[in-house]
């Protein structure tokens, strides 16, 4: 008897350990339907309930194909979420497919039948300039962000022709990827708080392209009232670069590069339609006009109107300037070298060099990304290889002037002019940053070797997500924990509080993070310690700020 019991005893002791070690999936019930995830861990050891690849809205194929997203309907039975979605189709990354549009959602603590935990939700747009990345777990891992009271949804979205295609009419009005962002966070808004996320307190963030996409969400009729704050790193819509009611040449240039007729909109859609996702993905070398610039080609577009809801109404600079969009705290910021790199690659290749040094006037609106093939843009250029290269030939002591134009042409000015606009009239806190923090490892390392060639683009984002296919998973013991634990725990205090620093801790060196206005020109510099600062690159951004007058946009 007493063996049967003790029989009994350790079976049942064997099951509690088997189910502590391997615990079930975890499944939520929401509004669009029920949801299996899957467990991982995160930095710190916790479970991370994660739920990837959700789809959240129908698969833009067929006659869906340049047209806006369409939401998903509730599904019957048990949506399988253990694993990451396929990415929409480029030439970067595989696997991929048409069928994209999907979401995931990390978090540590679900509902209970008792307790909803409401935590804030970090809703993050990947970078990728319009045409290439993912937000799939292994390239956008939740695992750092996991150990902080948050929410966390990334998501995909059309790219390249299929999401930002604009002949300028009801063919392709245009701006499909930003509309594939603005069901996303509808889905969100209407489900998000089955997992224990707040529905009232999303914050929007984005990297590069998806700052872009951060930055004319605030601005879009469509988005009011799908977020609460705002996240735009290293990049915004307030650049210099020329935005328009279409890119009517793209649709030319893809319709040429896969044996379709360029001549009417008509044409080009249904010639295109029969092409397969994949030849579209990976037409985007033919897109290169030197070296692989434009490092921006797709772009959201001014929707004339069709009859449709249009995602950008007016101008950006023209919105910001009257002050219409979303009054919400922003933080927004850049790396210190940003694309300044790119000069390597030129001086590196005699040809390259040879171009830019005597066809300056052709290549540098395409480097650089403004207006092209004008006596304005003339005198742009010539203007900015006085102030920046000087006037003779190219030689070794152009280096770094070459590298500003990069840096600032493709990122820094657009942010420095955009913080300023919004900080003079957002009725909320408007927060400024430089990124300055030097870890073991970067995006762009000098050559034959592993030293980093400075702070580049992207390279914040190594502390902010787990990217297996690049970079180690930091530990505690390793140098960049501190980096990792300050960085989203700022993100996540804004996302709580609106303030970075509501609490002037040891690790964050009792700083108080201030808030930028026009009047002290105030910006964090998040390095090994933080630091307050003013007046970020002024001497590079007032020549840009002369040659790229608001005067027509007031």
């Amino acid at each position: 008897m007493y063996k049967f019991i003790f029989m009994l005893f350790c079976a049942f002791f064997l099951t509690l350990i088997i189910e502590y070690a391997y615990p079930q999936n975890p499944k939520v019930t929401t509004p669009s339907g029920e949801i299996e995830g899957s467990i991982i861990q995160s930095l710190l050891g916790k479970s991370i309930y994660s739920f990837r690849g959700i789809r959240y809205a129908k698969a833009p194929v067929g006659d869906l194909r340049f047209q806006p997203p369409v939401p998903v309907e509730k599904w019957d039975g048990v949506y399988n979420a253990t694993d990451d979605g396929p990415m929409c189709p480029q030439i970067v990354l595989r696997p991929i497919s048409e069928d994209c549009l999907s979401l995931s959602v990390y978090t540590t603590q679900l509902p209970t039948p008792d307790h909803n935990p409401k935590r804030p939700v970090l809703f993050f747009i990947h970078p990728g300039g319009f045409y290439c990345m993912t937000s799939a777990s292994y390239w956008t891992g939740p695992q750092y962000f996991a150990d902080r009271d948050v929410v966390l949804v990334t998501i995909n979205y059309r790219l390249g022709s299929l999401g930002y295609m604009s002949t300028g009419d009801k063919w392709a009005p245009g701006n499909n990827g930003m509309k594939d962002q603005v069901v996303a966070l509808k889905w969100v808004k209407k489900n998000i708080a089955s997992f224990g996320g707040d529905p009232n307190l999303v914050t929007i963030a984005g990297y590069s392209a998806g700052a872009v996409s951060v930055s004319t969400h605030l601005l879009s009729p469509m988005s009011r009232g799908l977020f609460h704050r705002a996240i735009a790193m290293s990049d915004t819509i307030f650049g210099q670069w020329p935005i328009g009611n279409h890119q009517f040449n793209l649709a030319q240039k893809q319709a040429s590069l896969l044996g379709c007729p360029d001549d009417t909109s008509e044409n080009i859609v249904k010639c295109l339609k029969t092409k397969s996702a994949e030849e579209l993905g990976d037409t985007l070398r033919g897109f290169a006009e030197y070296r692989f610039d434009p490092l921006l080609i797709w772009a959201p577009v001014i929707e004339p109107d069709f009859g449709q809801e249009r995602f950008l109404t007016e101008h950006p600079l023209r919105s910001v300037l009257k002050g219409n969009f979303a009054k919400v705290p922003i933080i927004t910021g850049i790396t210190t070298e940003e694309f300044s790199h790119y000069e390597r690659e030129v001086f590196d290749s005699p040809q390259l060099l040879k171009e830019m040094d005597e066809d300056f006037e052709r290549v540098a609106p395409i480097a650089f990304v403004y207006e092209r093939n004008t006596t304005r843009s003339k005198y742009i250029s010539g203007e900015l290889r006085k102030e920046f290269l000087g006037t003779g030939r190219l030689t070794e002591t152009a280096r770094k002037g070459l590298g500003y134009l990069y840096a600032d042409g493709l990122v820094g000015f657009g942010v420095n002019r955009g913080v300023k606009l919004l900080a003079a009239k957002n009725t909320e806190s408007t927060y400024y940053y430089r990124f300055s923090y030097q870890g073991r490892y970067s995006h762009v390392t000098l050559p034959n070797s592993t030293t980093p060639y400075g702070v580049v683009h992207h390279d914040d984002l190594i502390y902010l997500f787990y990217n297996s296919l690049l970079f180690p998973k930091f530990n505690v013991t390793d140098p960049e924990y501190r980096m990792v634990k300050k960085l989203t725990t700022m993100w996540t205090d804004f996302a709580i509080t609106g303030n970075p620093t509501p609490h002037q801790t040891k690790s964050h060196n009792h700083v108080r993070w201030i808030p930028f206005t026009p009047e002290n020109n105030q910006y964090m510099d998040i390095g090994s310690e933080l630091r307050m600062r003013k007046n970020l690159y002024e001497d590079r951004y007032s020549v840009w700020e002369r040659l790229f007058p608001l005067d027509e946009y007031q």
